[in-house]
């Protein structure tokens, strides 16, 4: 297998719905040791994550070497949305109210701008 067929495998199309509303994102699937890593050390140009986790789970998250925001968005085994927050650089412990099974992790930039908006509404104004 290729190269290339390998990274299309780890890029999922993911239909969010929110409020009545619908919005697709390309993300990419984590590994078991990218679920340690997540966001850390990367640009905030990179692509949102996704993790899949198969039984629920209430795992907190942090973002300890994360240079830039980034919105986390917590979802069940339908990708209905559970909750979302928006997660500052060098933040403890993130902890959803509900388990879940799919967090999906959103660098907060240009390109995301639209899926950023979808949620948080353009009454937050963020440099992208």
């Amino acid at each position: 297998m290729g190269r290339g067929k390998r990274e299309m495998e780890k890029n999922k199309k993911i239909t969010l719905k929110f409020n009545g509303r619908k919005k697709s994102i390309f993300v990419k699937k984590v590994s078991e040791f990218g679920k340690v890593s997540g966001l850390m050390f990367r640009l905030s140009t990179t692509s949102p994550l996704l993790f899949c986790f198969k039984d629920r789970t209430r795992m907190a998250i942090h973002s300890f070497f994360v240079f830039f925001p980034f919105l986390a968005i917590w979802f069940d085994k339908d990708f209905n949305v559970l909750e979302w927050k928006i997660i500052n650089p060098w933040s403890v412990h993130i902890k959803p109210r509900k388990e879940y099974f799919y967090l999906i992790e959103v660098p907060f930039n240009a390109k995301y701008a639209e899926i950023i908006d979808f949620f948080v509404g353009k009454r937050e104004k963020f440099k992208y």
